[in-house]
């Protein structure tokens, strides 16, 4: 709604830089990433409050460099979890602590909806009723930030920012209100992820020929993201 359905994909590539750092020096990847993208958050926010740029051009600029420098520095042997996730096991203190970060992304969006909503279809008219704009927006994306770097672990650089986009979509194409669109997007990437991991569980390899194909982690939860929205584009509106 805010016209940013690619900065998803564009913020997971601003990780990447200090993905590859981490990696290459051998400390916990996500330390990494988001030093990265608190500080392409921070700086996307300056120029967009210049006021210059759009924000999808801001990120646009930032994103390009950070890809490149992500694939300079970022070990060969280590690219491919990079891109695609599965760089580090998941232990209890991880999992306990991406669950009070997912609790505090619900609690922002139901905290700040009315602010979001206003400054989304009128700024003018949010500022004039005393919301500071810039400071919404700014929360905002550190707030996106925050929830693509949640999703690096299992999707990495390249495909994390498809569980905002696919999900959206399909929630878009399904509903017409705010709150039917937030939960039914919310329940496709739900679904999205638990029918992904289980294929990964339970079929982590089949073979087709001569041909045997992995089922990794994160292409898997994307592909059922995608199927998704294509039976999504069967249902009529609600």
């Amino acid at each position: 709604m805010k016209r940013m359905s690619l900065a998803g994909d564009v913020i997971s590539h601003i990780a990447l830089p200090g993905l590859g750092l981490a990696l290459l020096f051998r400390i916990n990847p996500l330390i990494g990433a988001a030093a990265a993208l608190l500080l392409g958050t921070f700086l996307i926010w300056h120029l967009q409050k210049g006021g210059t740029l759009t924000t999808d051009v801001a990120i646009g600029v930032i994103f390009t460099a950070a890809l490149a420098i992500g694939t300079l520095v970022t070990p060969s042997e280590d690219l491919i979890e990079a891109l695609f996730g599965g760089f580090e096991n998941l232990t209890l203190p991880w999992f306990l602590l991406g669950i009070l970060l997912v609790v505090c992304i619900v609690a922002f969006i139901y905290r700040f909806r009315h602010k979001l909503v206003l400054t989304l279809f009128s700024p003018e008219l949010a500022a004039a009723s005393g919301v500071n704009v810039s400071r919404v927006d700014l929360y905002f994306l550190l707030v996106f930030s925050l929830t693509v770097l949640l999703g690096l672990r299992f999707l990495g650089a390249l495909l994390v920012g498809a569980l905002i986009i696919v999900p959206a979509a399909i929630g878009r194409q399904l509903t017409h209100t705010l709150t039917a669109f937030l939960s039914a997007s919310a329940l496709a990437s739900i679904a999205s992820v638990l029918i992904g991991f289980s294929i990964n569980h339970y079929y982590p390899h089949f073979t087709v020929g001569a041909v045997t194909i992995n089922l990794a982690l994160g292409p898997a939860i994307i592909a059922v993201a995608t199927l998704l929205f294509l039976l999504s584009l069967l249902r009529k509106k609600f």
